[in-house]
């Protein structure tokens, strides 16, 4: 009788943990740095760069750098971008050697500006020659900042898109329509830092917290790196529905721009629960609500972790997606409702559909209205629900 003989060899060495930077450049991007660092986000590097030197200084980011010291003078760049740009390159080297040795960078900017503007599309350039995956993270301008710094922003936007692997944009002006007109300033551009902070804690929780379906951090490259806009989605819940709940608080972004989900060319989801606390009925249920929206030869990657203090009754669904087209139907249906406002059609009765107040489900602390009413066109065509939620309804 043979025998099979197996050799157990045990490997001493510890494992290398993919290194994770985030980046902020310019006043804006810096801004959402040193929140993220407040916020106690683990697992990342921080670094602030900036050509303004006071708003420098104060930056809680262990690594700074000062662009265009000899060109602004320490003085900022004047909101124009070409000095945030030609200060970027004043001090490429600088940013080559704060990017040495990473595995993926976050990007953070405010467009529009002059620093972030000019500087961010340097950085990704730098970041991409030295084979580092990236990331970024960007704002619009408010409409009432004018049509010029929104023209500016664009322009960044654009160059940006030709160095980076994903690129997620938060309109400023979605802050004050999702959040309401009573929301004070500071809440709503925390709201935009927050989704930053999302994206980078999440891919770091998928990458470095174990999980009976580990994702490690090939599986993020294969995803990110698939080139065009992304959107990211990270929702709790607790209770009988949580998974579902969850799942589809994740898959609703309304602070990104303008995208659909649907036809997504790469999906990376991470379930994180407290220790054996995830049930597989919700595993699956998890994963069928978001693939449907999905291209059918997406790569997804699903990926669970089992976090250390999170409550059992809890659950947490990270969502990104990656590879996705501008959603354009649904801009120029937006422009066009406008429109109509403006030419005097306010007092035209409106024909609401069922006006019984709709089922609720609190998610994350506040109330929304539950997906029945998503199947419902005569309400959907009053509330502004994302695309790609109407056709998960169809």
């Amino acid at each position: 009788m043979s025998m099979m003989i197996y050799e157990m060899v045990q490997d001493d060495a510890p494992a290398q943990q993919a290194v994770i930077k985030v980046i902020g450049v310019g006043g804006g991007g810096c801004n959402a740095v040193n929140n993220m660092i407040i916020a106690g986000v683990r697992g990342v590097e921080f670094i602030a760069a900036n050509t303004d030197a006071d708003s420098l200084a104060q930056n809680r980011a262990p690594t700074r750098i000062q662009l265009g010291q000899t060109l602004t003078k320490g003085l900022g760049a004047g909101s124009k971008p070409e000095v945030g740009r030609n200060s970027a390159l004043e001090d490429r080297e600088r940013i080559a050697d704060a990017l040495h040795g990473t595995d993926m960078v976050f990007i953070a900017a405010g467009m529009g500006g002059g620093t972030g503007t000019g500087a961010a599309p340097v950085v990704a350039e730098v970041a991409k020659e030295i084979g580092v995956l990236t990331v970024a993270v960007v704002t619009r301008p408010f409409v009432f900042e004018g049509a010029k710094r929104v023209g500016v922003a664009t322009q960044g936007i654009d160059e940006l898109k030709k160095n980076v692997d994903s690129l997620i944009v938060i309109p400023n002006q979605k802050l004050m329509d999702v959040l309401g007109d009573d929301v004070t300033m500071r809440d709503a551009f925390r709201a935009a830092d927050d989704v930053l902070k999302g994206a980078v804690a999440g891919v770091a929780e998928v990458i470095t917290t174990p999980g009976f379906v580990n994702v490690d951090f090939a599986d993020v490259r294969t995803v990110m790196s698939l080139n065009g806009m992304a959107m990211m989605g990270t929702a709790s819940a607790s209770g009988i529905d949580r998974a579902r709940v969850a799942a589809e608080e994740a898959v609703a972004s309304p602070l990104l721009d303008d995208i659909t989900l649907v036809g997504a060319r790469g999906l990376l989801v991470n379930i994180s629960t407290a220790p054996g606390c995830l049930k597989m009925k919700e595993y699956s249920e998890i994963m069928e609500i978001i693939t449907q929206l999905a291209d059918a030869e997406a790569d997804m990657k699903f990926g669970t972790a089992e976090v250390e203090g999170m409550p059992e009754e809890e659950i947490r669904v990270t969502l990104i997606a990656t590879g996705l087209a501008p959603n354009k139907k649904s801009r120029e249906e937006r422009n066009t409702r406008l429109e109509v406002v403006r030419t005097g059609t306010d007092d035209v009765p409106l024909e609401i559909g069922n006006s019984e107040a709709p089922p609720q489900a609190l998610r994350s602390g506040r109330r929304v209205t539950s997906t029945a009413d998503f199947a419902n066109p005569s309400v959907m065509e009053n509330y502004d629900i994302p695309a790609f939620l109407r056709k998960q309804a169809d």
